[in-house]
């Protein structure tokens, strides 16, 4: 038999070998419970929980924060009575683009990861 012969009959016979055995099943298990005892050990980030958040709920909230301090400061700066509607108002159209803004970005995300 040729050497590349003997090679192919080494290789196919190590293939088989892996394919029988029996604690293929029992090493991946392990490795499993490994990776997950891992994970636990890592310390809670608040950072890496509000990224893990969809943009379709951080983006409306970001307008929400950027309404509310719309609707406190615009009574301050024009005085009138329909300076607390017009803030609300506001709060609500900033809500509006952070849901659009939010969906846009997640729809981003998702073309980018299904690329991959």
């Amino acid at each position: 038999m040729s050497d590349k012969e003997q090679e192919r009959l080494k290789r196919l016979r190590d293939k088989q070998i892996a394919t029988r055995d029996p604690l293929v099943k029992q090493r991946k298990f392990q490795r499993d419970i490994a990776l997950k005892t891992k994970r636990m050990r890592k310390p809670f980030s608040f950072a890496k929980a509000w990224s893990d958040i969809p943009h379709i709920i951080r983006s409306p909230f970001y307008g929400l924060l950027l309404g509310v301090i719309v609707i406190f400061v615009l009574p301050k700066v024009w005085d009138s009575p329909y300076a607390f509607l017009a803030g609300a108002g506001v709060t609500l159209i900033f809500i509006i683009f952070g849901l659009i803004l939010g969906n846009s970005l997640d729809l981003r995300d998702n073309i980018r990861n299904n690329l991959k």
